[in-house]
């Protein structure tokens, strides 16, 4: 791991590594957690607010990926030209407290699910800490030896199984469950939904070009990385919401497990509990490690991954799940606007075109003044107001799109006037 670029010769990931990779940190739990929130719009208006948010969300996340292929730069580092060297930090810390947070929540809904899976054993196995500790060890892991040979294939195998195991919890969704009266929910505007929806592969975006700078093809990483968490995700988020209509449970991945534990399938169950948390949460250690050294390149990576790792552990056992929903919230209100910034002066301004060099060096092109671009700043506030605002007035439209067209605007107005992007 290094915040320089990856020479040509050193990017190994081909296309199916890619589609791998993110359908694998697709198959979530915490997905599934998401989809039931749906819930209130009905199956039919909630699969199309999700295949519309992540239609949005998808685009998005892999055209973030597209300026690591094109440079071989981390994700972090892919933000210094629009918002200076040391502007980038403010993401970096953003980044590093949000990847924090979903290591978090994610260790935290495979703990509890496998909790309840070792309940017929007892002891440590029907202990939410014991499978946090268990799962969050098994993912500081797999990050260590993420892009190594043996990486490559662990995760391609655990893909397949889980694969499969996600069939089995689709049929017992569709057909094996009994439907009970649900609670009567709150009402939910198709905005909302599309915002949640458009937060979960946002919240990859300041990550995504942390593996696409390993990319053999930038066109192979695009359509890969688009295909793999587009196909996979939106399964998840469907699977919620059945789930959760049918029940009205709220936690619908969970139900689902013990539903296959009575059916005499705990293991698959099992396997779905430990290898996709770690398949969807190794990418957050990793990063977090990555936005750590654009920060400081005196850190040693592999220390920075382990203390990523432990603290991800120590907060899954004191974060509280009731805050989930307005995490995500959090998430589209922080990295839509940013990487509307970032997009709009990478592919319209500068039109693909950088001087790697002058990323790393201080008092360079992308210095501005004391290595922060103002107008970017300025740009980024303003998206956050608006998306805060439409929270508050509960428009019609969401704050995704707005937010990040107003991010997007105002800083190509004034980059174009004060020619900061020359």
């Amino acid at each position: 791991m290094d915040i320089r670029p990856v020479p040509a010769p050193d990017r190994n990931l081909r296309g199916i590594d890619f589609f791998l990779l993110w359908a694998g940190v697709a198959i979530s739990l915490a997905e599934i957690w998401a989809g039931g929130f749906l819930a209130p719009l009905g199956f039919w208006s909630g699969l199309w607010a999700i295949l519309l948010g992540h239609l949005i969300g998808n685009t998005l996340m892999a055209l973030g990926g597209v300026i690591g292929s094109d440079h071989g730069i981390m994700s972090m580092v892919s933000i210094r030209p629009a918002f200076g060297i040391r502007g980038s930090n403010l993401a970096a810390v953003l980044n590093i407290v949000q990847l924090i947070g979903w290591a978090a929540i994610m260790l935290i809904i495979g703990g509890r699910a496998g909790a309840a899976l070792g309940k017929p054993i007892g002891g440590l196995l029907a202990t939410d800490a014991f499978w946090v500790v268990l799962i969050g060890c098994g993912t500081l892991l797999w990050a260590l030896w993420t892009g190594k040979t043996v990486w490559k294939l662990l995760q391609s195998v655990s893909v397949a199984a889980l694969v499969v195991v996600l069939l089995m919890m689709t049929w017992i969704a569709f057909t094996g469950l009994s439907a009970k009266p649900a609670a009567a929910a709150a009402p939910l505007a198709f905005m909302t939904a599309l915002d949640l929806v458009i937060a979960m592969p946002i919240s990859w975006m300041p990550l995504v070009a942390d593996y696409a700078r390993s990319a053999r093809s930038a066109r192979a990483a695009f359509w890969n990385t688009w295909w793999g968490y587009f196909l996979v995700s939106s399964w998840m988020y469907v699977l919620g919401l059945q789930v959760a209509l049918l029940t009205g449970a709220a936690d619908p991945g969970q139900a689902v497990l013990e539903t296959m534990g009575r059916l005499g399938l705990a293991v698959p169950a099992l396997l779905m509990v430990v290898f996709s948390t770690i398949t969807s949460d190794f990418p957050d250690v990793y990063s977090a490690t990555c936005s750590m050294l654009n920060i400081s390149r005196k850190l040693s990576a592999r220390s920075v991954m382990w203390i990523a790792g432990m603290v991800s552990i120590l907060v899954a056992l004191v974060f509280p799940m009731e805050q989930y929903e307005n995490f995500l919230f959090f998430i589209g209100a922080m990295f839509i606007p940013l990487f509307g910034v970032v997009l709009t002066d990478y592919f319209i301004l500068r039109r693909r075109r950088l001087d790697i060099a002058e990323i790393y060096r201080e008092g360079g092109q992308y210095w501005y003044r004391k290595g922060f671009n103002p107008v970017a700043i300025i740009a980024w506030a303003a998206g956050f107001a608006v998306y805060e605002a439409m929270a508050v007035l509960t428009l019609p439209v969401g704050g995704s799109l707005p937010s990040m067209f107003t991010a997007g605007i105002i800083y190509w107005v004034f980059a174009r006037a004060g020619k900061t992007a020359s």
